[in-house]
């Protein structure tokens, strides 16, 4: 089965397009003994923005028995990315409670505070790298970055940041499925050591409030106040999220903007085309490529009846690839006016709450990688991370 393939086959790590153009031929919502999944722009547009789907399970068992029990959380004590009460787990109406609290501190003053730190980080990080002839811009770069806008908004020291590094990159994984044993373990210690770290961090914050956005959620209004289980959640959440999008977003814009000269001299020339560039590397090489849904309810979306309890996978990826959505779908196209209806960021009330971070990290990462390094090219093929779910690379070594 395509699917399983997907993910299983580690080939599929380095190209699931293919698959994903095998799953489409197959329909526009494709049922299987195990899943139900579309490739289908329309149906997974529909699905992640229908308030009558959610992310917890439901009472209905349409579902395999075996599933519902692999994704209950393994130890609810304990907050994780991808558990209740991390808004990616969540419902309303505690979704509600959580993202207004959440959504409050991105004032934009606030954000204008991230941004700044973005640009003076990243050429930090460019000034690092002059003189040198082979760097991997991963390790170096597009896995640097991302840590100065999590350590603004959580108010992290300085000499933090090569730990929060660490951790975010043992904590990103819990966002696929299938971890090796391996992997679990060090996911679930640096889950731990994180949170136990966090609720230190919190006493700090409270004694000692600084302007950062967790500072204010910490001391907010106690009658509405998130506890410190959310908290740790929330933060978990822009850790692992916010990083690992980020991270992917960079090194896939690396590769594919280093094939494109033309669009490269013109953004070289006019930097007011970054933001389109970054929204057509989303759409092209989608940093996260699937998650899913639970119908809550017999549903009928795009004159497509779906089931109550049943669980959709939506191909983000895929969708975002939808030829009859956007023309020759594999090719950068830097005029392409429809860019911005990808879903890259899902959709409904779980829309990616970094979105317009992730955006700016990107417009800004990049442009001052290539107006620094203006004839950077690739130096090898790079080594993808090793998981389905998320697409971007581990290692990418250019030559600057």
């Amino acid at each position: 089965m395509p699917f399983a393939r997907l993910m299983s086959d580690p080939t599929s790590v380095e190209d699931p397009y293919a698959l994903h153009e095998e799953i489409r031929a197959q329909g526009r919502l494709v049922r299987t003994p195990f899943v139900t999944l579309t490739a289908d722009h329309a149906l997974v547009s529909g699905v992640l923005r229908d308030q009558r789907f959610g992310v917890v399970l439901g009472t209905g068992d349409a579902m395999p028995r075996f599933v519902r029990w692999a994704l209950q959380p393994p130890d609810p004590e304990v907050a994780s990315v991808i558990d209740p009460p991390s808004l990616l787990a969540t419902d309303a109406p505690d979704h509600t409670r959580y993202r207004r609290q959440v959504s409050k501190p991105f004032t934009p003053r606030a954000l204008q505070a991230v941004s700044d730190r973005v640009e003076q980080r990243a050429n930090e990080l460019l000034d690092g790298l002059e003189g040198r002839h082979v760097v991997d811009v991963v390790s170096e770069y597009a896995g640097q970055l991302p840590v100065a806008v999590i350590a603004e908004i959580l108010g992290v020291p300085d000499h933090m940041h090569g730990q929060l590094l660490q951790w975010g990159h043992a904590i990103a994984p819990t966002l696929d499925q299938g971890l090796s044993w391996h992997t679990y373990r060090n996911s679930e210690r640096a889950l731990r050591e994180f949170g136990g770290w966090l609720d230190g961090h919190f006493a700090r914050l409270r004694h000692k409030p600084g302007e950062d956005i967790l500072s204010q959620l910490v001391n907010a209004d106690p009658e509405d106040r998130l506890t410190d289980l959310e908290l740790r959640a929330t933060a978990l959440l822009l850790l692992g999220a916010g990083f690992e999008t980020t991270v992917n977003l960079l090194g896939s814009g690396v590769v594919v903007l280093t094939g494109e000269d033309e669009a490269r001299a013109r953004l070289l020339a006019d930097p007011a085309l970054w933001p389109q560039a970054v929204e057509e590397l989303l759409r092209l090489e989608s940093p996260v490529q699937i998650t899913g849904r639970v119908a809550h309810r017999d549903v009928e979306i795009d004159g497509i009846e779906i089931a109550s309890g049943t669980a959709v996978i939506t191909l983000l990826g895929a969708a975002n690839r939808d030829p009859g959505v956007f023309p020759d779908p594999a090719r950068f196209d830097l005029d392409r006016p429809n860019s911005r209806e990808h879903v890259a960021f899902s959709g409904g009330i779980h829309f990616c709450l970094g979105a317009s971070l992730a955006r700016m990290e990107g417009a800004t990462g990049l442009r001052l990688l290539f107006e620094r390094f203006p004839d950077l090219q690739l130096a090898g093929a790079g080594v993808r991370r090793p998981l389905q779910t998320l697409r971007g690379y581990e290692s990418l070594p250019v030559t600057l």
